[in-house]
Order: C-alpha cells, then structure tokens, then sequence
C-alpha cells in the first residue's frame, strides 16, 4: 500500500513538473488583432455611399435583434416579424462611443446627437446573417458626431436573422431576440 501511494505521489508530482514547464515555456497570448480597415470597394454596388462623401466614423454594433410571432397579412400562416434592434457602438479600438435601437432606427452618439434613416437598399450577407444595408440619414438632432452624416452602411453582419423556433397561432405576440454583431460606417459628404 506504501509503495502504491509512493508511486501515485511521484507520478502526480512528475506530471505536475511537466505541466508547469510547458506552461513557463508558453508565449504570451498575443494582443487580440485590430480590426481590418473598412474597404468601401469590396461591397456589392447597391448598398455602395454615392461619390462626393467620406467615411467620418466607423463602428461596431453587437447587440440583440427582437422579432414578433405575427400572423401573415394574407393570413396563410404565421411568422417572425422584426420588432427593433439593440446594440452598442464601439469604435475600432473597443471603446463605446453609442447605441444603435429601434423603432424607429436610431443611431444615438454618447455625446447625445442622434440620427434615424430611411433604407435606401440591401445585398444579401451569406446564410444565416441579417443583409447589409444602406440607410440616407435624417438630419440629426443635437450637435455632436452624428451632426452631419449622410449615409449609414450596415456591413460585416453576422447572425440577427429570424428565430428557427416555431411561431403559429399559439404563439402570436411572443418575442424572442437574436444576437448579432454588424459594422455600422457613418459617410458625410466631402468637404472640399
């Protein structure tokens, strides 16, 4: 029985010594990556920002996405229908600088300006992603950095579509929301 525990001991402290020498020979993790710059020019022409304007702020949206259980308006069924979004803007470097939510859409900086749009067009994302958008901008209410946008794209989306769960007539008025994470470029128009 000694000699049992004895080799149980030496063999926990063996692998013991073994796991802390390869952990101390472990790089560091590496800092995560900064995000890739936007390129305008890899979007499909449909939600392209007209000629004549410039990127002013681009962020990252994560949030959630709220869909309806709602009969269909020619009454053939029933189906999730998009209630609001509500997510948080972070610029490229992860600091939040708004919030995105709806309805009606609303992009609202920390500083307290605020703009909402009119969707101009969409272009399909890949399955399983809400499409991208380009929205015209309002003109904004306070002075601040929504002060001037023109354009808002909706870009780099992943997730937010339609729950798969079942929606029928036992579930009409019910809500659920989905994640999703999109890249929200804020245009103006050149200053010349």
């Amino acid at each position: 029985m000694s000699r049992t525990l004895t080799l149980i001991a030496t063999t926990a402290a063996t692998t013991a010594t073994l796991l802390l020498g390869a952990c101390g020979s472990m790089k560091p993790m590496a800092a995560p990556m900064a995000m890739k710059p936007f390129d305008p020019a890899s979007l499909p022409a449909a939600v392209q920002v007209p000629a004549g304007h410039q990127i002013v702020l681009e962020t990252v949206g994560s949030g959630d996405i709220t869909y309806e259980c709602k009969a269909k308006a020619d009454r053939s069924g029933h189906e999730w229908v998009f209630a609001g979004p509500m997510a948080v803007l972070k610029d490229r470097s992860g600091k939040a600088v708004g919030s995105y939510f709806g309805p009606p859409a609303t992009w609202k900086a920390n500083d307290g300006s605020a703009i909402t749009g009119q969707q101009l067009a969409v272009a399909p994302a890949g399955a399983g992603n809400i499409p991208l958008q380009l929205v015209r901008a309002n003109p904004a209410t306070g002075m601040g950095a929504m002060a001037g946008i023109s354009h808002i794209q909706r870009v780099a989306t992943v997730g937010g579509v339609a729950p798969m769960s079942a929606c029928d007539a036992g579930r009409v008025g019910q809500k659920e929301t989905v994640a999703y994470q999109a890249d929200y470029i804020f245009w103006a128009a050149r200053k010349m």
